[in-house]
């Protein structure tokens, strides 16, 4: 009789928690709805929302294929710890003056005049010190338009984003740029390709296999504007272009206005912020890089980023100068020794030469080193590098040496390992993950972060309905890890920057590559090097507790303010604490904002914030309109 008493208590009380279990999510529902009805004219209108009430009837949260016609659902975080209120007030940011509307916080002129010329230092990164910062929203020009949507915009650019003709006039023979109107057209030349990339490509293909899925990833260095990525693009091949900030004015910044991916760099006295191993294939036309100088330094570092069995292509000087040369005005013994010393320095590095033919010359690096280490024997100029941390890259100093291979006995086998054929390869078991070289990573955990991105990218697709539409084609993930958010995007008509933090745990960004992927390092206590207004989308995890005892994380947020366009998203995940500061911040930087739920559900402590830019130019003068800009559509 006691143990029957006894149970009945024990149900009696776990009845009552659990109705008032109920009676506490209720009332926490009424209290959003409140909130959720209060704030209506503050909440981006690109963001949905889930009522409390759907959470009882899940089928009711499916939205439409369009994001103006899809049901208000309201996906608000429904945790308390939310419902906290700081002290905190919010810190409303000026616009800075439009003569920095094109402003590049570690490329900037004035700055790079103050380093050395040797070797194209002054070039390079050199990113404002303390009393330099900027706490003010770089302006968009005054007449800023929405980029063209891709595939248009790879052929149309307004003229007004970009306002100059420098290019239009110097390269107008070579057929680089036009303008036509209010906008600029540009036709796919470029200076040895006078029918156009699409052409250019196409004779490559006939020298070496372009569409069989052995090459994905490229490196296009000196690009221009881009046009030859651009067009491997229709061949599944992503290149990641790259030129100095003041070659040719804003050619990177014609590159990513027409969704091509493109980065500010230079082959200088530093490698290349990419990791060993990381391209099929490497380009350069007539991009005026020395590569017979400094003992053939920079054809080293091609060396370190191409994967083994990659490809290198020259065209431009010094090849085919017996028919050029006239027009280079440049003597012929001087184009045929720096045609002799480029092939001494690729023989030197073991190469192997695949065919010139025409404007055209291809070498190939081996698959592996055994036979080169035993060509080092005798000739150990140069050498193979003593170091082994090939892969690091950010701010370390060229090196003249050959990057050592991982060790295979075979000499048919694939150093470091074998690549899947694209698209096979976005989703195989990246080579280095299989060879352990990714602290507690495996092939079980890579699987599984696989499967994680979809639920995680079916959930955006709800919060941010535009996900799917296309409207987003220029996308960063400011801390990709293993590169699981690009991968699932890939079926979309956008491309993803994929950047690993220097600070990050683990150093993944040769796995990023190894999927097919493109990517660079970052430290972003720092600027990141590309120009204001070149992504239509931000994605972040855990970037802000990674950085937040590091350095100022409005920095941080005023950087990707700098580089996101107008009207452009952010989607930030984070435990709540985090993102609250975060949206204190952001509220004053004319963005609209909302935490909402994390994927599993409201009592995750991790949530995601997701932000819209507003739409708002800079004054062409009177300082009194500063606190006018904010033109909102």
């Amino acid at each position: 009789m006691a143990k029957e008493n006894s149970g009945h208590h024990h149900q009696t009380e776990a009845r009552r928690k659990k109705l008032t279990l109920i009676l506490g999510v209720s009332g926490l529902c009424i209290l959003f709805y409140v909130l959720g009805a209060w704030q209506a004219n503050t909440v981006p209108s690109s963001i949905s929302k889930l009522g409390c009430e759907t959470q009882s009837n899940p089928s009711s949260s499916s939205s439409s294929s369009s994001s103006s016609e899809s049901a208000e659902l309201d996906f608000k975080s429904h945790n308390q710890i939310e419902l906290k209120e700081t002290n905190q007030t919010i810190k409303y940011f000026e616009p800075c003056e439009l003569s920095l509307s094109e402003y590049t916080p570690c490329e900037d002129r004035q700055r790079g005049r103050r380093f050395d010329r040797n070797m194209m230092k002054y070039r390079e990164r050199h990113c404002p010190v303390k009393d330099e910062l900027l706490y003010c929203l770089i302006p968009p020009p005054p007449n800023y338009k929405i980029p063209f949507k891709w595939p248009q915009s790879r052929d149309y650019a307004w003229y007004d984003n970009i306002p100059h003709k420098e290019l239009s006039v110097e390269k107008a023979v070579q057929n680089w740029i036009q303008v036509e109107g209010d906008r600029f057209r540009f036709p796919g030349g470029g200076t040895m390709f006078p029918r156009g990339a699409d052409a250019y490509i196409d004779d490559i293909a006939r020298l070496i296999p372009l569409t069989d899925g052995g090459i994905r990833t490229a490196i296009d260095t000196g690009c221009g504007v881009a046009s030859f990525g651009a067009y491997l693009l229709k061949r599944d091949i992503m290149a990641v272009s790259f030129a100095p900030r003041d070659t040719h004015e804003a050619q990177v910044q014609f590159a990513l206005e027409r969704g091509v991916p493109a980065i500010i760099g230079i082959m200088g006295s530093r490698r290349l912020p990419y990791p060993a191993r990381a391209f099929d294939l490497a380009h350069c036309s007539r991009c005026l890089i020395p590569w017979f100088k400094n003992d053939g330094l920079y054809l080293m570092e091609v060396d370190r980023v191409l994967r083994p069995g990659g490809y290198w292509i020259l065209s431009g000087p010094p090849i085919n100068w017996k028919q050029y040369w006239r027009g280079w005005e440049r003597t012929e013994e001087d184009l045929k020794k720096e045609q002799d010393s480029i092939e001494d320095v690729a023989k030197s590095l073991c190469w192997k030469k695949v065919t010139e033919k025409g404007d055209l010359s291809i070498w190939q690096k081996p698959l592996n080193h055994i036979e080169c280490k035993k060509l080092k024997q005798n000739n150990k100029s140069p050498p193979i590098c003593s170091s082994d941390n090939a892969d690091s890259a950010w701010y370390k100093d060229l090196e003249t040496c050959i990057t050592p291979l991982p060790e295979t006995n075979n000499p048919d086998d694939s150093a470091g390992g074998a690549l899947e054929d694209w698209p096979d390869r976005a989703f195989a078991v990246p080579p280095r993950i299989i060879r352990g070289t990714i602290p507690e990573m495996n092939a079980e955990k890579f699987r599984e972060d696989n499967e994680v991105w979809k639920e995680r990218i079916a959930h955006y697709k709800k919060i941010v309905p535009e996900l799917s539409h296309g409207r987003f084609r220029n996308i960063m993930d400011m801390n990709a890890f293993l590169g699981g958010f690009a991968a699932s995007m890939l079926k979309y008509p956008s491309w993803v920057m994929n950047v690993v933090p220097v600070d990050a745990e683990k150093q993944t960004l040769g796995v990023i590559y190894e999927r097919g992927l493109i990517g660079t390092y970052q430290d972003w206590c720092e600027g990141f090097s590309t120009y204001p207004r070149t992504y239509d989308m931000i994605h972040a995890g855990g970037l802000f507790s990674l950085y937040e005892h590091r350095c100022d994380l409005t920095l941080i947020l005023l950087e990707m303010d700098r580089i996101l366009r107008p009207e452009g998203t952010v989607v930030l995940r984070d435990n709540v604490e985090t993102l609250n500061k975060v949206e204190k911040i952001v509220k004053g930087m004319k963005w609209k904002s909302q935490i909402v739920d994390h994927e599993k559900g409201p009592f995750n402590p991790e949530k995601i914030l997701v932000a819209v830019k507003t739409y708002w130019t800079g004054q062409p003068s009177d300082k009194n309109n500063n606190n006018n800009n904010n033109n909102n559509n």
